[in-house]
């Protein structure tokens, strides 16, 4: 399948743009495998567990779960020869989700409590430390404007991470978290 980007307004061209991953069930790339090149809420049928990950192209979103639920691994081009290399907790991915390549602006304005309440403050920059910027670690809500963000549990982009694109999230678990608690935020900024 291929997704589509615009090269701009002299040629009136598109270029095809595919993204590929392959998960393995075994380490260092063994093993039964599946290949795949869109999202997929569910891969139980292709594999049974998953100990190794080739990222082609594109940049991907692993999760634990199916239906895109459950731990939630961001994985770029590269080489994954086994599930502690992508800070997997196990050896369990049950779904996959394709970051559209995406070569915008960058803005986000993050809250303390839900429903857009509290403190606020504006992001559009990487942030390693949310505690120095924001003064706090809760973030209940989120309004996503433009790009696509990773928030970390932990500062300096560690623990675990959630997948946010454009959109409005009420409540911390509208990204998936069971806590407010974010140490850190970041800007997906690979491109295929």
């Amino acid at each position: 399948m291929c997704k589509y980007e615009w090269t701009g307004r002299r040629g009136g061209q598109h270029k095809c743009i595919v993204s590929k991953i392959i998960f393995y069930e075994d380490k260092n790339f063994q093993g039964r495998h599946y290949e795949c090149s869109n999202d997929c809420a569910e891969m139980h049928n292709h594999f049974s567990r998953c100990n190794s990950i080739k990222v082609d192209s594109g940049c991907w979103v692993a999760y634990e779960k199916p239906n895109y639920t459950g731990y939630q691994y961001m994985l770029n081009k590269g080489e994954y020869p086994d599930y502690q290399r992508w800070s997997g907790f196990n050896d369990c991915i049950r779904s996959c989700r394709m970051v559209p390549p995406y070569r915008g602006n960058y803005r986000m304005k993050i809250y303390e409590r839900s429903d857009f309440r509290g403190q606020n403050m504006e992001m559009m920059e990487d942030c390693p430390d949310l505690h120095e910027s924001f003064h706090s670690r809760d973030i209940s809500s989120a309004n996503v404007m433009e790009g696509y963000w990773i928030l970390h549990e932990h500062p300096h982009y560690r623990g675990r991470q959630y997948f946010l694109r454009p959109g409005e999230y009420r409540r911390h678990s509208e990204w998936g978290s069971s806590s407010p608690t974010i140490g850190s935020l970041r800007r997906v900024t690979e491109t295929p």
